[in-house]
């Protein structure tokens, strides 16, 4: 397994690599602006509040297209791990939908709350508005696919990165299970998704 990964990745087309690079920003963008929005914009807190509450209120704008265009890079990845592995048809469908799930996002804004925006009511969101159901079932099909697709992808990956993507997938889970009690956890979790995805991708692109 780990010549076949050696001779892959070696071997990466030059069309695979650019798009396998997209795929590599992705998840970097998203966390800049989630990290720049949330330590500027008033009445946010990191511990109360989901980074997609950010597409609400004056400047929501801005992470709304961090949220579109995060999408599409995520989809260029998908086909950029496509091309770099032949030999895997789900890895790129499951990093596909994670994409898309980050498109619908960006069309469909999180509920406010929490706080936030500044006026929104204290408490955690309890009813959920249309579009915020729309969201919210879009970022949970999308993180379980991505889940899903570290499973995949450590098939293809040699041996510490195979455990790593089997553990990274697991803590995403956890994360996901423990947004709940936390909002910070799923952050946390879902941040360490992206940066993964990212790790992979570099991985492969070499």
């Amino acid at each position: 397994m780990t010549n076949t990964m050696t001779a892959r990745t070696a071997t990466a087309s030059p069309a695979a690599r650019p798009l396998l690079t997209a795929g590599a920003v992705a998840g970097p963008l998203f966390l800049a602006v989630g990290a720049v929005g949330g330590l500027t914009r008033e009445g946010f807190d990191f511990t109360r509040n989901a980074l997609s509450q950010l597409s609400l209120g004056g400047l929501g704008w801005i992470q709304q297209t961090a949220f579109l265009l995060t999408g599409a890079l995520l989809v260029a990845g998908a086909v950029g791990l496509r091309r770099a592995l032949p030999g895997s048809t789900w890895a790129p469908r499951l990093v596909g939908v994670f994409g898309a799930s980050f498109v619908l996002d960006g069309f469909f804004a999180a509920d406010p709350g929490a706080g936030f925006p500044v006026g929104a009511p204290e408490g955690r969101v309890t009813e959920l508005s249309g579009h915020g159901l729309v969201h919210l079932a879009g970022g949970t099909v999308g993180f379980l696919a991505l889940c899903a697709a570290f499973l995949v992808l450590a098939r293809h990956l040699d041996h510490p990165w195979a455990l790593a993507s089997r553990v990274v997938a697991a803590v995403v889970l956890l994360g996901f299970a423990a947004s709940g009690a936390t909002v910070l956890a799923f952050t946390l979790a879902a941040a360490l998704g992206l940066v993964w995805l990212t790790a992979v991708a570099i991985r492969l692109h070499a």
